[in-house]
């Protein structure tokens, strides 16, 4: 069933990882597997099975030509430098081309205690692999790079964080594991060597148009392109409201995918300083320091570059310098990019930027939820025929003081107008970028419960049925587009770990 392994990562010098096996699990049994994802790798689906499955998503049996290994990598964990991290739970089975031709890592997580786990039981509970499963596929649904999950295994153990839960496997596929913290385990060893390898690695990988540069350009067009996909993710996640949690250097993707959901979020009320994770207690990776704590991990694989760069030390830096200080009007301009498509603009007019963070302050006064408030500015766009007192009811609702709200809208309308196009189009393409179903915290947490408490699944099921079509009106389903009541508040995250 499996597609044949190429076993790249496992052909480098060993001290690039550790030869691992995954612990056997008492009970595997096979409770989300993506068949669309599987088709899309290259699995031959004729001939699935279900048991079988379990066993090999599971770790019980390895896959015909996986050689696994946990990978080495270090990394700055809420700004505090730990030289020596690893996959402490994770084992990576090899790469597979996917029917595109390319290069996809095929990674178990969740998968036993290896030498990187520090202590810990390298298991992982089922709630955190439902949400890692959950929230990527909607990621991807909702256009945003991201690694994705392939399958979920229950295990039949138990697994003690907070309290006992049922143990689980997540079977991830990205386009890599390569980490801003791969680079630093070795810069930390003085391992030039090793970081040169890495960097081809991840040129050939991702950036493959920079093999025809001079190698000293290369490695500075890696920066730069590095820096090019984290300013447009961050960007995206900011579109959506989403905030990672975790944003330490060994969670930065080198491909520019989002990666690692541990105590990720989606915000309901906009609010700028808005923290879900419990352990970030300082509030370092709330929504509005996304973009800074992305720069500052850029910084941190400029330096693990700057040999590569230049033998010149100063001049290495002055030049990697440029390229980090670009990253603050690349980002503005994929941010601009995002919301003036949230607002149905297409043509670029100076005063955008000041539209869009006037809509997110009346947002804030108002307590408005935030996906909805862009997903019912398209029904504000029709109705701007309507008496003032009636106009755009849908949304003016979401609101608890309106006025700032009111007195942005004339303004918004007055802008759509110097479009040249109709309300309806507007209004169309307007809810092809907002989209109307996110996975609302409180629906992850009703999901998780029903799964580890009562082995119920069919929310889970459902959940994931709707937010395969995040964008589109699904009648019977709007209790899923609204906000948590009031009981059902999430205000706290946690990992699993």
């Amino acid at each position: 069933m499996f597609p044949e392994f190429t076993l790249r990562y496992a052909r480098l010098p060993e001290h690039f990882y550790i030869r691992f096996d995954p612990v056997p699990v008492p009970a595997p049994r096979l409770v989300a597997f993506n068949r669309s994802l599987a088709e899309a790798l290259g699995f031959d689906l004729k001939a699935f099975d279900e048991a079988r499955a379990a066993e090999w998503f599971s770790g019980n049996v390895l896959p015909p030509g996986a050689e696994p290994v946990a990978q080495a990598y270090a990394g700055h964990q809420f700004g505090h430098f730990n030289p020596r991290l690893g996959d402490g739970r994770a084992v990576l089975l090899g790469e597979v081309a996917d029917r595109d031709g390319r290069l996809r890592d095929i990674q178990l997580k969740g998968a036993g205690m290896t030498p990187f786990s520090r202590g810990a039981d390298g298991r992982s509970p089922l709630g955190p692999v439902l949400r890692e499963y959950l929230v990527s596929e909607a990621m991807h649904r909702l256009g945003v790079p991201t690694t994705r999950a392939l399958a979920a295994v229950t295990t039949g153990e138990r697994v003690f964080r907070r309290v006992p839960e049922p143990g689980a496997v997540l079977t991830r596929v990205a386009s890599s594991h390569l980490r801003v913290g791969t680079f630093q385990y070795f810069a930390a060893r003085d391992d030039g060597e090793a970081v040169r390898i890495l960097a081809d690695l991840a040129i050939e990988r991702h950036y493959p148009h920079l093999l025809s540069l001079e190698e000293g350009e290369r490695y500075l067009a890696l920066l730069e392109a590095v820096a090019g996909r984290q300013a447009a993710l961050v960007a995206k996640w900011m579109g959506l409201g989403f905030i990672h949690g975790v944003m330490n250097t060994d969670n930065c993707a080198i491909s520019g995918e989002t990666i690692d959901y541990g105590p990720c979020a989606f915000m309901e009320a906009y609010s700028p300083t808005t923290v879900f994770s419990s352990i970030d207690e300082q509030g370092r990776y709330a929504y509005r320091n996304q973009p800074w704590l992305a720069q500052w991990n850029l910084a941190r694989l400029a330096e693990t570059l700057l040999p590569l760069i230049d033998a010149d030390q100063e001049r290495a830096i002055e030049r990697a310098t440029a390229v980090l200080e670009a990253f603050e009007p690349r980002y503005e301009a994929e941010w601009l990019a995002v919301f003036r498509a949230k607002l149905g603009l297409v043509q670029e007019e100076e005063g955008d930027r000041e539209l869009a963070e006037a809509l997110l302050e009346a947002m804030e006064a108002g307590g408005a939820d935030f996906t909805l408030a862009f997903r019912r500015l398209s029904e504000a766009v029709e109705e701007a025929e309507a008496v003032e007192e009636e106009e755009a009811p849908a949304l003016l609702e979401l609101f608890e003081y309106d006025s700032a709200l009111r007195d942005w809208l004339p303004r918004w309308r007055e802008r759509l107008a110097r479009e040249g196009v109709g309300s309806e189009a507007i209004a169309a393409r307007m809810n092809a970028v907002n989209p109307l179903y996110i996975p609302r915290n409180h629906q992850v947490e009703r999901m998780i419960a029903a799964a580890a408490e009562q082995d119920d699944f069919g929310p889970f099921e459902a959940l994931r049925e709707v937010l395969a079509d995040p964008f589109t009106e699904q009648p019977g389903r709007e209790a899923y587009a609204e906000p948590a009541p009031a009981t059902e508040k999430v205000f706290r995250t946690f990992c699993g770990t």
